[in-house]
Order: C-alpha cells, then sequence, then structure tokens
C-alpha cells in the first residue's frame, strides 16, 4: 500500500427511524487492506496506534498501522483465532478456534492459556469473547471451528451443546452461564454491565440477559430479531448505550430498546467490529475479504481497560 492512498467507497447509510437521522461520518468509506479469505476480529491497541485482525482460513492475523496506512502480519500460524478483545491492562485476549482456546498475550508476547476445557472436555470452538470490569472473561462457543479444516481442523464434539461460558479471573473457574443457544456468537455488555447481549446467528436473532450478582445471567428474551441474510454476528456498543451489530452486508445500529434504527451498508457479508482511533470515533468493520473503516460522529463505549 502506498502511503496516503487508500481506496474508498461512498457511504450509504440507511435511516429507518428518526433517532438515526443524526448518525454521520465521512461520506466516503476507506477501504483499508483487502485479499483476506474471511476477515474477523477486529482489535484496537490505542497505545500502538494500531489495529489487529484475523484471517481465519488463511490461519494469520494482520496488523493495520493507523500513523503510515501499512498492512503486515501480526502473528502466523494464529490457531485460527476468530473474535479479539482487550483486557483491564491492555492486554490481548483471543478465541483460537483451531487450539479450542481462548488466550491471553502478555506484554512480554508469551501466551497464557485461560481456558480449553469445561469439566474436562475440549471446546468445540471458542468464538468472541468479552471482559468484564471485574476481570472475569466471557465467550461463546459455536462449532465452527471443527466443523471443517477451513476455519480450523475437524474433530468430534465433546461438549453436547453451543454454551456461553465465564471464566472466572481468580480461581480460574470455568462455567456455563448460558446454554439455550444453537450458535452463540457476538457478545457485548452493557454501559453499566446489567446487561449482556449475545447473537444467535443461526437463529438470527440477538438476545440481552439480566447480569446478576456472582456472574450469573437471567432472563434471556430476543432484543432484535434478524432475517436473511441478516445474521448477526460480532457487536459493539456506543457511549448512549446503541447496540452496532454486524449483520448480512451491513452494520445494523439498534436503539437500547431495541428497535432498528439505521444500518450502515457495505459491498461484503460483514463479520465483526470495533471502534477505535484516538476519539473511538472511528469505526473499523471486518467484512468478507476487507477490512473497512468509517470516521464517524458516534463515539464507541468506554473500554474495559479505560475504566467503568
Amino acid at each position: 500500500m502506498v502511503f496516503g492512498m487508500t481506496d474508498t467507497i461512498p457511504t450509504e447509510f440507511e435511516v429507518l427511524d428518526e433517532r438515526f437521522a443524526a448518525i454521520g461520518g465521512d461520506d466516503r468509506v476507506e477501504i483499508l487492506h483487502t485479499g483476506t479469505r474471511w476477515a474477523e476480529g477486529p482489535v484496537y491497541f490505542p497505545a500502538g496506534r494500531f489495529l489487529a485482525w484475523s484471517d481465519i482460513p488463511n490461519e494469520r492475523m494482520l496488523r493495520w498501522d493507523e500513523m503510515t496506512g501499512a498492512v503486515g502480519p501480526f502473528r502466523q500460524p494464529s490457531g485460527y483465532t476468530n473474535g479479539n478483545t482487550l483486557d483491564r491492562e491492555g492486554r490481548l485476549i483471543s478465541c483460537e478456534q483451531g487450539n479450542r482456546r481462548v488466550t491471553r498475550t502478555e506484554h512480554d508476547g508469551s501466551i497464557t492459556v485461560i481456558a480449553d476445557r469445561w469439566e474436562g472436555r475440549r471446546f468445540n470452538s471458542p468464538n468472541d469473547a468479552v471482559v468484564h470490569s471485574d476481570g472475569s472473561i466471557w465467550f461463546t462457543d459455536p462449532p465452527y471451528g471443527i466443523t471443517s479444516n477451513y476455519e480450523g481442523v475437524v474433530a468430534e464434539q465433546e461438549i453436547d451443546g453451543c454454551h456461553v461460558y465465564r471464566a472466572d479471573p481468580v480461581t480460574g473457574e470455568v462455567r456455563v452461564v448460558a446454554d439455550d443457544f444453537a450458535r452463540p456468537n457476538g457478545l457485548a455488555f452493557s454501559l453499566d454491565e446489567r446487561l449482556l447481549y449475545v447473537a444467535d446467528t443461526q437463529a438470527r436473532y440477538l438476545r440481552v440477559f439480566e447480569v446478576g450478582e456472582g456472574g450469573t445471567l437471567g432472563g434471556g428474551k430476543v432484543f432484535a430479531a434478524g432475517g436473511d441474510p441478516d445474521r448477526y454476528d460480532g457487536l459493539r456498543l456506543d457511549d448512549t448505550g446503541r447496540v452496532w451489530a454486524a449483520a448480512g452486508k451491513a452494520v445494523l445500529c439498534h436503539d437500547p430498546d431495541g428497535t432498528l434504527i439505521g444500518r450502515l451498508r457495505l459491498p461484503e457479508f460483514t463479520a465483526n467490529l470495533v471502534f477505535g482511533g484516538l476519539k473511538r470515533n472511528r469505526l473499523f468493520i471486518a467484512a468478507s475479504s476487507s477490512l473497512y473503516s468509517l470516521m464517524t460522529n458516534v463515539t464507541g463505549a468506554r473500554p474495559v481497560w479505560a475504566g467503568r
């Protein structure tokens, strides 16, 4: 990539509710990179001013430098890493589909295994993770990484079901917090962490749970329902509590009451997203073969490493 030269496409916001009318940004979406087989798991590192994301079938992670626009390797092999996030200390948390585990990359570059089994049985293929302010790590476990060799390593499913888990920050105990999903995928806490939103890609809806004392979940009603091709995947919140979701060839925006108020249309199927940049107002989107970026007038939710 030549410094200062970035391909762009017209920004296509679709207003479905007047509450979305004031949302905007640049009139063109930047294509920061193209050439992945299935882009996923974008995570922004503010200290280094760069973004890393997964290219699952190629078993690698890539790195985009905000200062120069250069793209290069971040990690290869990556264990077919899917979702990524940062913990309270700014360390990378990754869901390694191929290795069937959740890991943390320490500041010295070494890797610590957070969880790779539940009751002695290997996970299916951890997909996405979110960190609570108490340090606990919550993650989803559909079987996409073991059904073929395309996104992981084909293997037998050892756990009867696809669940949502919580890893305790003190004891390391891993327990099921929700067990009635078809294909749990993206997840995100509300601003006050009293709610947990979880996408079920196969069922094509978002559910919302009440977070109780000790990391329990209650409720689980449908927050928003999609259709074809709006299969919900990765989730993020902005600082007003709106839920932004990768779904179909778009990023959907839901009001905190669940109403779909608008969408950002894209030419490829979206997988995941993250707010980044110095002011958290740059939306990065991993979609099929490309990494997209749009400077917006929306600010992402305060991340857990920044305190809540």
